[in-house]
C-alpha cells in the first residue's frame, strides 16, 4: 500500500484533534519490522539474552536471584499469559501466531440472518455495554483507517511476509481497554510485575474474541484483534479514549497509562467516537520523568519528531518515538517485560478517588508545572515480596 507524496491526502478529520500528525513521508509500517518479531529473525536483535527471554516463558531458563525474580514470581508471570498463550500457539504451525502475527480466527460463523440497525448510535451504545459486561474497562469506536494497518503479516514458519487476511467491507474499529493491576506495576521492573501485562493479554483475548463472536451471531463481520493487523494506539486516540504520551502510551482519564488495548474489525453499522484532546501533551513537553528514568535511555526528550532510530519506528508520522532496539536490550537482560515509564508517569494514580481526580485537573490545565511540582516523589519501586506478603 503505498500513498501519494501529498499531505492533504494523508490527513483524515479528526486527525488534529487526536494529536496525529502524518507528513508527506507517511509509510504503513511492515509488521516484520516490529521489535518482537525482529527478535525472531533479525541478527542484529537476537542475541542469548533474546533467547533467554523468550525461553523464561517456558520456565527453561533459569530465574535470576534477586526478589521480585524467583521461580515463583516467574511462574505467575507464565501462568498469567497462559490464555493468550493457548490463542497464540492453536495455529503457529501453519504460520499464524494469532493475536501477534495474524488476526484471531473467527470461531463461531457469521449468523445466517442480519439484525437490522437503523440507529447506529443506539448499537454503538449496546456494544459499549455488550463490552463492559465481558469485562473491558474502556470501550471507544472509530472508523476504519486503513493508514494504520500493517502492509502485511508474518509468516511465522519462514518469517516471511503474508496476506493480512482482514476482510474488506470493514467499516469501524472498536477499541477495548484493560486495566492492569496497579499493585503489581508498582513493582516494575521484575518478573512479577510481568504478570500485569500477561494477566491483561490473557483478559483481553478473552473479552476481544467474546465481543466479536457477539457482533458474528448479529449477523455481521467482526474480526478480533490484539497486537496484530494494525497499530492500536492511533485507534485509540480517534475513538476517544485518551491522549498519547511522551512514554509511547495512551493516557486515559480513567486510568493513565496503565492499561492494554485491544480492537475489532467489523461493519456492524456504528457512530464513531471523537478524539479527546486533553492536555496531556502540553503537560509531557514539561515532563521528562519516563525518559530520565529509563534505563537503557530509549525514550526521548525534546519535542516530537519525525521517523525514529530504527526500522521499528513508523516512518512519516511526526510524535515522541523510543528506540526499540535499547528498550527491547534491557528487556532481554532481565527476562521479563520493562514498564518503568508506566510506573514512574505523573499520570499513573488511582482516578476513582477524589484527591487523584483533583490533581489531574490541575495537570491539564494552565497550572500544569503546579502538578508536576506536586507529582515530585511519586513512582518509585515497591519491593516486589510487599505484593506477594500484602493481604489487603
Amino acid at each position: 500500500m503505498s500513498y501519494p507524496a501529498n499531505r492533504a491526502s494523508l490527513t483524515r478529520p479528526g486527525d488534529a484533534e487526536a494529536g496525529i500528525d502524518v507528513t508527506e513521508a507517511f509509510e504503513p509500517f511492515a509488521q516484520r519490522n516490529d521489535i518482537f518479531t525482529r527478535a525472531m529473525w533479525d541478527e542484529t536483535v537476537r542475541s542469548k539474552a533474546t533467547e533467554g527471554f523468550f525461553n523464561s516463558y517456558r520456565m527453561e531458563a533459569v530465574p535470576r536471584r534477586g526478589e521480585g525474580f524467583a521461580q515463583r514470581d516467574f511462574a505467575l508471570r507464565n501462568a498469567a499469559w497462559l490464555i493468550s498463550d493457548v490463542i497464540t500457539n492453536r495455529f503457529a504451525g501453519a504460520g499464524r501466531r494469532e493475536g501477534f502475527q495474524a488476526p484471531i480466527s473467527d470461531d463461531t460463523p457469521v449468523a445466517p440472518e442480519r439484525v437490522a440497525v437503523e440507529n447506529p448510535a443506539a448499537m454503538a451504545a449496546e456494544i459499549k455495554r455488550v463490552a463492559r459486561f465481558f469485562g473491558a474497562g474502556l470501550c471507544g469506536i472509530t472508523e476504519m483507517d486503513e493508514r494504520w494497518l500493517y502492509s502485511a503479516r508474518v509468516d511465522v514458519r519462514d518469517m516471511s511476509e503474508a496476506p493480512l487476511g482482514l476482510p474488506e467491507g470493514m467499516t469501524s474499529v472498536i477499541v477495548l481497554g484493560h486495566e492492569m493491576d496497579a499493585g503489581l506495576v508498582a513493582t516494575y521492573p521484575s518478573a512479577l510485575a510481568g504478570a500485569a501485562t500477561g494477566r491483561e493479554y490473557s483478559h483481553e483475548a478473552a473479552v476481544v474474541m467474546q465481543v466479536a463472536a457477539y457482533i458474528r451471531n448479529l449477523g455481521w463481520r467482526a474480526v478480533a484483534s490484539m497486537n496484530d493487523t494494525g497499530l492500536v494506539i492511533p485507534y485509540a486516540l480517534k475513538a476517544g479514549l485518551g491522549e498519547y504520551a511522551r512514554n509511547q502510551m495512551v493516557i486515559t482519564p480513567e486510568f493513565g497509562p496503565r492499561l492494554r488495548f485491544s480492537k475489532i474489525f467489523t461493519d456492524l453499522p456504528l457512530t464513531h467516537d471523537r478524539p479527546r484532546p486533553l492536555g496531556v501533551a502540553d503537560f509531557c513537553a514539561i515532563c521528562t520523568k519516563c525518559a530520565d528514568a529509563c534505563p537503557p535511555k530509549a525514550l526521548p526528550y525534546g519535542p516530537p519528531k519525525v521517523g525514529g532510530a530504527n526500522v521499528s519506528a513508523i516512518q512519516g508520522v511526526r510524535k515522541w518515538t523510543s528506540d526499540a532496539e535499547k528498550c527491547f536490550s534491557f528487556w532481554a537482560k532481565t527476562s521479563t517485560d520493562c514498564a518503568i515509564c508506566m510506573r514512574v508517569c505523573p499520570f499513573n494514580r488511582d482516578f476513582r478517588r477524589r484527591r487523584h481526580r483533583l490533581w489531574l485537573r490541575v495537570a491539564l490545565s494552565r497550572f500544569r508545572r503546579l502538578a508536576l511540582w506536586l507529582d515530585r516523589g511519586r513512582g518509585k519501586r515497591v519491593k516486589p515480596g510487599h505484593w506477594w506478603h500484602d493481604s489487603t
